[in-house]
């Protein structure tokens, strides 16, 4: 089975290398789009990329090109805009066969401080992309969602088909993306597919600033010999999920040709509960290797942060039966790349030399 549904994706691949297309990433200069990016462009795809700047980094797109060949750079198209600006979402899809829409304001605690500011980007900004998207003709709309959706349901596995109360702005405005999304395929007749994405983790990935996610954050702690802080009592888990697992979801769903797949939001994720404490151990180790200082240290725990769930752990069977879907990289494997990164990149990922002006990536 896992051997079957893994040549499915590097049949897609092929499929796409032998007859390239013109793909529209938002968000593009992000963590995630950009490895969207440099994987389209492997691929020898034509990519346009839309991004502000503000929650995206010029150092990922330079990244980038300096991983991929010249001829496979001269594919793609940088646009600087916003998402908010509809005129810009309609230029930016123009002539596009696949939109893969990453563009976001992030993190739960930034969308309780500021709640405004995530509606505007997450919700009118979504709105403005899947409109132009829409009357742009596109083939298929891949948007990415969130495990915040599921907000307070106990159950677990989480089950795409059970969401409970959201918890915060950020999960609603993920919510009401995925009915847009479902009102435009009633109304209108505009295919999509969310992705509701669990804890995403990996290289790129910014350590700085106050709404920084959790893996880059204690990698830089721990290579600066500062302290880790835990939310909570530690106990607290997640179904943390590497990005080229992402990726691999996203191109698998802009081409899947199955139409029972199509107009459903999907869990990507690795499937896979593991707590903080057992993550900063797993961390802690590997950066030890390195840096024996770091041996010794031990986590300072925290309140708990109001709008995080307790535990999350992702039922995957809809993605691999209806998309193909089936991860490569457990949370152990994807450390072992991102730790990599990391302590490769130390000097380049400390807060102190981040470029003015920018904030956490989305």
């Amino acid at each position: 089975m896992h051997k079957y549904l893994m040549s499915q994706y590097e049949k897609t691949k092929e499929l796409l290398l032998a007859a390239p297309s013109t793909w529209l990433i938002t968000g593009v200069a992000g963590f995630i789009g950009s490895h969207l990016l440099e994987a389209l462009l492997r691929l020898n795809q034509k990519v346009i990329g839309l991004d502000n700047l503000v929650s995206g980094y010029q150092r990922n797109l330079d990244d980038v090109r300096s991983r991929v060949l010249p001829d496979q750079w001269k594919n793609f198209h940088f646009m600087l805009g916003d998402i908010r600006d509809l005129s810009t979402c309609r230029k930016a899809c123009y002539g596009v066969d696949y939109v893969l829409h990453q563009a976001a304001l992030g993190s739960v605690s930034r969308s309780i401080e500021n709640p405004i500011a995530t509606n505007e980007n997450n919700l009118v900004g979504f709105l403005n992309i899947l409109v132009s998207a829409r009357d742009a003709r596109v083939k298929r709309f891949v948007y990415a969602s969130s495990s915040s959706v599921y907000g307070n349901h106990p159950d677990l596995p989480k089950k795409e088909d059970k969401i409970g109360c959201p918890l915060s702005p950020y999960a609603v405005t993920k919510q009401v993306n995925e009915t847009y999304a479902n009102v435009f395929a009633a109304v209108y007749g505009f295919a999509s597919i969310g992705l509701r994405y669990f804890n995403v983790f990996g290289p790129r990935q910014d350590p700085g600033g106050p709404y920084a996610a959790v893996i880059p954050k204690w990698y830089t702690a721990l290579l600066q010999d500062e302290a880790v802080y835990i939310n909570g009592d530690g106990e607290t888990s997640r179904d943390f999920c590497f990005v080229e697992n992402v990726v691999q979801a996203n191109v698998l769903a802009a081409v899947v040709t199955n139409k029972d797949a199509l107009n459903q939001a999907y869990n990507i994720a690795y499937g896979e509960r593991t707590t903080l404490n057992e993550l900063f151990e797993l961390i802690r180790a590997q950066v030890a290797a390195e840096r024996t200082f770091v041996t010794k240290t031990e986590p300072i725990y925290k309140d708990f942060r109001p709008g995080d769930i307790r535990h999350s752990l992702a039922d995957i069977s809809n993605a691999r039966t209806l998309l193909g879907y089936e991860p490569q990289f457990s949370i152990r494997d994807g450390l072992e790349k991102a730790g990599k990164w990391y302590m490769s990149n130390a000097i380049n990922c400390l807060p102190s030399l981040r470029e003015k002006g920018e904030v956490q990536a989305t």
